[in-house]
């Protein structure tokens, strides 16, 4: 990556950060324009684009993204919160599940995996994800309060059997 093209990127990255995502992702495009198969535009421009709440544009980008890097953790975690945003549960494990093949030390595809169990009602197995998340990351603050949380439905769904 050229020296242009880091700036770019990092000034987009900036923009984002202050929320000023249209011109972030003008930048994105810049960039993109010039090289269309950088990675690290691709998934910028697509985290972006989901800030924005255009899920289904964010996804064909983490698609493209991934059609050039397979095994790209960054796109297929997002990917996964993209599509878990849109509500398609069990595609965003897929998503999760691929990363964790890649990493099986990767906390946060482990905590988003949780998060997609619990949505489908599968608290056990929700639990399970959250505490090796845990495991690897002690300080994970987003697996242990869904830990938490998902503790709390199971007994009140227990109560109530």
């Amino acid at each position: 990556m050229n020296k242009e093209t880091e700036e770019m990127l990092s000034q987009a990255y900036e923009l984002c950060e202050d929320g000023n995502y249209s011109e972030a992702i003008k930048l994105y495009d810049s960039v993109l324009q010039k090289d269309p198969s950088n990675i690290n535009a691709l998934i910028d421009k697509a985290v972006t684009l989901q800030s924005l709440g255009k899920i289904h544009q964010s996804i064909k980008l983490y698609d493209k993204a991934l059609e050039i890097q397979p095994t790209n953790l960054d796109a297929l975690i997002n990917k996964g919160s993209a599509l878990h945003t849109a509500e398609k549960y069990s595609e965003a494990i897929s998503c999760y599940d691929s990363a964790i093949k890649i990493d099986k030390k990767c906390a946060m595809a482990l905590a988003y995996k949780g998060l997609s169990l619990g949505e489908l009602g599968n608290l056990e197995d929700a639990i399970k994800h959250f505490k090796k998340a845990l495991d690897i990351d002690r300080d994970y603050d987003l697996a242990e309060i869904s830990k938490k949380l998902a503790q709390d439905l199971l007994k009140e769904k227990s109560k109530k059997l």
